[in-house]
C-alpha cells in the first residue's frame, strides 16, 4: 500500500474553475487505473481556498503510473495557473 496526500492552495476566485477539474481527475483515476484504490477530494468551508487529497495506490509504481497518465498530465497543465501552491507527501505501509 502506498498513500499520497496533497494539499492545494488555490488562487483567489479560482475554486470554481479548479474543483470540476480535480473531481474529474479523481474519478478518472479510480475508473481507469487498476492500481488506484482510493482517491478522496476534501475541502473545509472554513478554509475556502484549500483542497486536500487522500490517495491510496497498490504500490509506488502504481502512483508513478498515475503521474504519467494522460488524464493527470492534462489536469496538471490546466490547473497550473490557478494553483497558488501544492504540497505532496507520500507514505509506505509499514505493517499489515
Amino acid at each position: 500500500m502506498f498513500a499520497v496526500t496533497v494539499l492545494f492552495q488555490i488562487k483567489e476566485g479560482q475554486m470554481d474553475a479548479f474543483m470540476p477539474l480535480m473531481i474529474n481527475n479523481a474519478q478518472t483515476s479510480l475508473k481507469t487505473e487498476p492500481g488506484c484504490l482510493q482517491f478522496d477530494v476534501c475541502a473545509d468551508p472554513a478554509r475556502p481556498r484549500e483542497v486536500f487529497l487522500y490517495e491510496i495506490y497498490d504500490d509506488e509504481a502504481a502512483f508513478k503510473m498515475h503521474l504519467t497518465s494522460a488524464h493527470f498530465l492534462t489536469f496538471d497543465a490546466k490547473v497550473a495557473d490557478i494553483v497558488a501552491s501544492k504540497a505532496v507527501q507520500t507514505f509506505k505501509q509499514v505493517m499489515q
